[in-house]
């Protein structure tokens, strides 16, 4: 989809600064996609009280019996 907008200089050249995209395309390509992806990370705080650790767990043991 064409769209034409208006983009801060500043904040363009400090993203082309972070990145190794060429174009200004590619820059908004990827910026596109990490702010999905950090849009759906789940909030480590929406999973308090739903977690259950187990009393005796051996995270060592558990390494052992995986080979």
């Amino acid at each position: 989809m064409r769209t034409n907008i208006v983009i801060d200089d500043d904040l363009l050249a400090d993203a082309f600064s972070v990145s190794d995209a060429k174009t200004k395309k590619e820059l908004i390509h990827e910026a596109l996609r990490d702010y999905v992806r950090l849009r759906r990370r789940k909030d480590l705080t929406d999973l308090s009280g739903k977690v259950r650790f187990i009393k005796d767990y051996d995270h060592k043991k558990m390494r052992k019996t995986r080979t």
